[in-house]
């Protein structure tokens, strides 16, 4: 799968033309900015969200969808990701990140998204927003058994508990 070449500049709309920049090949460039296009992709993070005690993983379920994943969102222009991670985990289950960091990320083709995936610590007692159908804390083990079968989610959630991920 190909996604859509940029056709025109996201500045001025003026019409891209391919022009070679050194260590980078052929590039659109935009005649009228004077400046190169670089491909344009979405960011969103997911997050692997453990109890205080490290021996709970919470997975939830969206969207009338059947599987659990893991809590995950897009990153707004101009936040950062461990913002997102904070807000998302926030806004969809009421937690509070008390602890975050970076685990691994992967370029998902599907949607043009560039994931990147945060083990976070929270605090406080699960508040689910509209967006959760059903969450549950599950123990590490029980986490491995309910995460949606071929997922990005569960590549993540493998990748984090066994040290090596599939890409």
């Amino acid at each position: 799968m190909s996604f859509p070449e940029m056709t025109h500049c996201m500045q001025c709309g003026a019409p891209l033309i391919k022009r070679y920049l050194k260590d980078e090949g052929m590039i659109p460039y935009c005649p009228v900015c004077k400046a190169y296009r670089f491909p344009v992709f979405n960011t969103a993070i997911s997050t692997i969200v453990m109890n205080e005690k490290r021996d709970h993983i919470l997975l939830i379920r969206q969207y009338g969808r059947p599987g659990y994943i893991l809590v995950a969102g897009y990153v707004n222009q101009g936040e950062d990701a461990e913002h997102t991670v904070c807000r998302e985990v926030n806004e969809e289950m009421g937690l509070e990140v008390k602890k975050l960091k970076f685990n691994h990320s992967h370029y998902f083709k599907p949607t043009n998204t560039l994931m990147l995936n945060f083990t976070a610590i929270v605090k406080g007692d699960p508040n689910p927003n509209w967006e959760v159908d059903d969450w549950q804390w599950f123990t590490i083990e029980e986490a491995r058994q309910a995460i949606r079968p071929h997922s990005l989610a569960r590549d993540f959630l493998i990748g984090y508990l066994d040290g090596h991920y599939p890409f």
